[in-house]
C-alpha cells in the first residue's frame, strides 16, 4: 500500500457520502428547519425570562438568540452525526459496509475517513445555518467563522465516532430510533445550549454536575468560545479527549457481522 492508495480509498468515501447527501436534500432541508425553529421561535418566547449576564466569551449583554446559536450549531452536528450513524446501521443491513471492508485499506483508516466525510457535511450545514441566522441579527465576528472551524471539526469526529460506537452494537435497524432519542435529547438538554451553567448550579447542584461530565457540554463551549474570537482550554481538552476515546473505542469495537439481516429475521 502506498500513499496513493489512501488516497483514493479517501477520495471514493468522501464521494459517496456527500452523493449521498446530495440525493437526500430533504434530510439537508430538516436539519436546518429545527434549529431554526428554535432560533426564531423557542427563542423568542425565552428572550425576556433568560436574560443573559455578561459571562465569557461575551463581553458585553447579548440577547438569548446570540448565546444560543452555537448551542445550535452543536444540535446540528449531533443530529447530523446519529443520522450517519443511522445510515451505516444500514450498509450493514444491506451489505456495502461488508463490501468496504474487504478493502486492503486498514479498518481504522476507512472508519475515521467515515467520520470525516460525516463531518464535512455537518459543517457545511452548520456555516449555512449560522448565514441564515444572521436574519435574526446573530452576528458574531466575520473572523470568528474561520475561527470556530477547528472546533466544528473536532466536535462532528467526536459524535459521529460516538454514532459509530452505537451503531457498532445495536443489531436491528428497528432499535436505532429508541437508542437515538435515548442519547440525543439527554446530551442536549443536559448541557450549555440552551442555557448557562450558572443557571443550572443555582436551579439544582447535581444537575450542574452532571452538565459537566457530559462532553457535548464542552463541544458547545468550544463552539462558543471560538466563534467568539476566545480560546477555552478547558473545552478543546475534554473534547478532544472524549474523541479520542470514542474513535478507539467505536474502531477496535466495529464489526460488521454483529448486525443481522432483516431477511434472515423475517423469515426465523
Amino acid at each position: 500500500m502506498n500513499p496513493s492508495h489512501y488516497w483514493h480509498g479517501f477520495v471514493g468515501v468522501q464521494t459517496r457520502e456527500w452523493l449521498r447527501f446530495w440525493q437526500q436534500r430533504t434530510r439537508f432541508a430538516s436539519a436546518l428547519v429545527r434549529p431554526l425553529l428554535w432560533l426564531v421561535v423557542f427563542a423568542a418566547g425565552f428572550r425576556a425570562v433568560l436574560g443573559i449576564s455578561i459571562i465569557p466569551p461575551y463581553d458585553t449583554y447579548i440577547t438569548y438568540e446570540n448565546y444560543i446559536a452555537p448551542g445550535l450549531c452543536g444540535m446540528i452536528i449531533l443530529f447530523n452525526s446519529m443520522q450517519g450513524a443511522l445510515s451505516m446501521v444500514y450498509d450493514r443491513e444491506l451489505g456495502s459496509m461488508r463490501v468496504l471492508l474487504t478493502s486492503p485499506l486498514p479498518r481504522p483508516f476507512l472508519l475515521v475517513t467515515k467520520l470525516l466525510a460525516m463531518g464535512g457535511v455537518s459543517v457545511a450545514q452548520v456555516y449555512l445555518f449560522l448565514t441564515l441566522a444572521l436574519l435574526v441579527d446573530v452576528e458574531p465576528p466575520n473572523w470568528g467563522y474561520l475561527a470556530v472551524l477547528p472546533a466544528l471539526i473536532l466536535t462532528s469526529l467526536m459524535l459521529g465516532a460516538l454514532g459509530l460506537l452505537i451503531a457498532t452494537w445495536v443489531k436491528q435497524l428497528e432499535n436505532f430510533a429508541g437508542v437515538m432519542n435515548f442519547v440525543i435529547f439527554p446530551m442536549f438538554f443536559l448541557s450549555s445550549a440552551l442555557y448557562p451553567l450558572w443557571r443550572m448550579n443555582e436551579a439544582s447542584p447535581w444537575l450542574y454536575w452532571i452538565c459537566q461530565f457530559n462532553p457535548f457540554t464542552h463541544a458547545v463551549e468550544a463552539i462558543r468560545f471560538s466563534l467568539y474570537l476566545s480560546w477555552n482550554s478547558q473545552a478543546f481538552g475534554i473534547t478532544a479527549g472524549a474523541t479520542l476515546v470514542l474513535a478507539l473505542l467505536a474502531t477496535a469495537s466495529f464489526r460488521p457481522q454483529r448486525t443481522r439481516i432483516l431477511g434472515k429475521d423475517s423469515a426465523s
